[in-house]
C-alpha cells in the first residue's frame, strides 16, 4: 500500500541501473532515474527551453538536456552545466517492495 501522500509511478524491475524513463504524476512530466540502485524523481522538461530530459544522455547522475546540453543533477534537480540557469523540481522518492513511490510536489 502506498504511503501518505506517495504514489507509486514503477516497478523496479522497469528502469535498470543506468537508465531513465519518462513518467506522469499529477498531470506533470517526471524523469525517473536508476542511478546505481538507487532511484530519483526530477521534473522532465528543462528550464531553458522545455526539452524533454528523459530523451537526453544519463550520465552517472547527470542528465543532458538533447536540445541545448544542459546538464541536470538528477539527485537534486540542479543545473550542473548552462545553458540552463535554474534548476528543475526533484521530488523525494521511496521504495516499497519493488515499488517505487514518489511524493508530492513541492509547492
Amino acid at each position: 500500500m502506498a504511503e501518505s501522500g506517495f504514489e507509486k509511478v514503477a516497478e523496479t524491475s522497469e528502469v535498470a541501473p543506468g537508465e531513465m524513463k519518462s513518467i506522469q504524476l499529477d498531470g506533470e512530466e517526471l524523469l525517473l532515474a536508476n542511478v546505481d540502485g538507487n532511484y530519483y524523481v526530477i521534473s522532465d522538461t528543462c528550464s531553458h527551453r522545455g526539452g524533454p530530459l528523459s530523451s537526453g544522455e544519463l550520465n552517472g547522475d547527470q542528465v543532458e538536456c538533447p536540445l541545448h546540453g544542459a546538464v541536470f543533477s538528477v539527485v537534486t534537480g540542479d543545473v550542473v552545466s548552462p545553458p540552463a540557469s535554474s534548476g528543475v523540481p526533484a521530488r523525494e522518492v521511496r521504495i516499497s517492495g519493488n515499488e517505487i513511490l514518489v511524493g508530492p510536489a513541492n509547492r
